[in-house]
């Protein structure tokens, strides 16, 4: 069996439960290698009798549906999986231009930051929604439609080409730290536009700006910018894996962001006056300690991950040295 077979068999098994996954497995490379032979005895090559038997077991997706008596059903079954193959491709390909294009067109406009971000968050859920509901609007009317007489429903043929390719397992322990550095970083962008507007679940500063609104002027944007900077470089270590020169591009963005965040902090920029009269600060002899420990842990922190960021890296450039030995 070749790459071409792992290739259909993880298309199939990943869309099963776990627990059935090693039977599945089982099954068709049985199948796979009986159907391969077969063919050879007829006088096909191994690559071709490969080739053809995949291309009768037909799409990987409905076998395993298949397998596990699961239902493919849009509102029938007739064009679910082109359905659903079209509508993720809408959706990756047309949100991330309409976000850009949104943000562009607001800031051309003269927009402030927070009115930029709401903006391109409430026009990309709004056509996320539309895309979903007419695409799925359109294939619910083409499967009721009858093909008029002498004329072909819409027919879109599998083929082994389709296939994905395998699996990196370890991309995909890459996975849950993409997504809790997205959702840490969506986060801390809302916390930056919502804290204008006061903090409403504490009573001292439900109607106060816990940052100097001055900082809108410049360094306010600047941080949410290396929020931008910082969702697209975790979503490069995703793709890519741990290299040097991301741990270096990781250590520039902390130092971007800790030197100024620091700098405003202790110079008195960051926190806004009413804010502190807010929370009675200063407090005591114990203010000194505490900005001490503010200042210490956030450059703590920062060390932390630039440190984290290299360990990951010789341990990916190790990893990659055995594998080319090995290979």
């Amino acid at each position: 069996m070749t790459d071409l077979t792992d290739r259909y068999i993880w298309a199939a098994i990943r869309s099963v439960p776990i627990a059935q996954r090693a039977d599945l497995e089982r099954e068709l490379r049985e199948r796979i290698g009986d159907e391969t032979d077969a063919l050879v005895e007829q006088g096909r090559t191994e690559a071709e009798a490969e080739r053809t038997a995949l291309t009768e077991l037909g799409d990987p997706v409905a076998l395993a549906a298949d397998y596990v008596d699961r239902p493919l059903h849009l509102i029938g079954p007739k064009y679910y999986l082109m359905w659903w193959r079209l509508l993720k491709l809408l959706l990756a390909v047309v949100l991330p231009f309409v976000a850009l294009g949104s943000a562009i067109a607001q800031a051309v406009s003269g927009a402030p930051a927070g009115g930029i971000v709401g903006g391109v968050i409430g026009l990309t859920l709004s056509v996320a929604v539309h895309i979903a509901f007419w695409t799925t609007f359109v294939f619910a009317m083409v499967e009721r439609l009858p093909a008029r007489q002498g004329q072909r429903p819409i027919e879109v043929p599998w083929t082994v080409d389709q296939l994905p390719a395998l699996a990196d397992p370890a991309k995909a322990s890459r996975l849950g730290d993409l997504i809790a550095s997205l959702v840490f970083l969506a986060v801390f962008a809302v916390a930056l536009v919502w804290q204008q507007f006061g903090i409403p679940w504490v009573p001292e500063l439900q109607q106060v700006p816990l940052l100097q609104p001055e900082l809108w002027s410049f360094w306010l944007p600047y941080f949410l910018g290396l929020i931008v900077l910082e969702a697209l470089f975790a979503v490069a270590v995703y793709l890519l894996g741990w290299t040097w020169w991301l741990a270096a591009v990781n250590l520039v963005l902390n130092a971007a962001f800790v030197i100024p965040a620091v700098w405003l902090f202790l110079t008195g920029q960051l926190v806004s006056e009413p804010a502190l009269e807010a929370m009675n600060w200063p407090w005591g002899d114990s203010a000194p300690v505490i900005v001490a420990v503010i200042v210490v842990t956030v450059i703590g922190v920062a060390i932390w991950d630039v440190v984290d960021g290299a360990i990951k890296a010789a341990r990916a450039g190790g990893a990659r040295r055995a594998e080319a030995q090995l290979t």
